[in-house]
């Protein structure tokens, strides 16, 4: 059961080790079928999850992550993450993600041969994700 003072667990983990542990109120996160949000003692469920934005609610405010996918565990007293990336708002290395954002839209006008379009598609989605985030923070 999650704890009796209205908060539970969130746990953010990546394929380089687990990134960050949180005691929240309410957690807000992008799945494949649309955005969930999960309060103490929810029901269990485990879903994908898409390229967006995770909203940590914790005692001292809003805390965002920015997510390229993956999925999510759902339980009574805790979420789990497994995320293909995660990266904190104020971590985001905004001009690394213009660059990144700039080299996807470069992909994707000049349709060269041998060019990816779902990838570079991916790239794009993923930089426009990290420039939001950052922005948030």
């Amino acid at each position: 059961m999650a704890e009796d003072d209205g908060h539970f667990r969130v746990t953010i983990v990546t394929p380089s080790g687990t990134q960050e542990e949180y005691n929240v109120r309410h957690i807000r996160a992008p799945g494949t079928e649309g955005d969930f949000g999960v309060l103490p003692n929810h029901l269990p469920f485990l879903t994908t999850l898409r390229i967006g934005a995770i909203y940590l609610d914790i005692d001292q405010g809003r805390l965002v992550w920015a997510t390229s996918g993956g999925f999510a565990e759902v339980l009574p007293d805790r979420v789990t993450i497994l995320a293909e990336t995660a990266e904190k708002a104020e971590s985001i290395d905004l001009e690394r993600a213009e660059a990144a954002r700039e080299r996807a839209l470069r992909r994707l006008s000049q349709r060269e041969p041998g060019v990816d379009i779902d990838r570079a598609r991916i790239a794009l989605a993923r930089a426009l994700n990290r420039i939001e985030v950052a922005s948030r923070s």
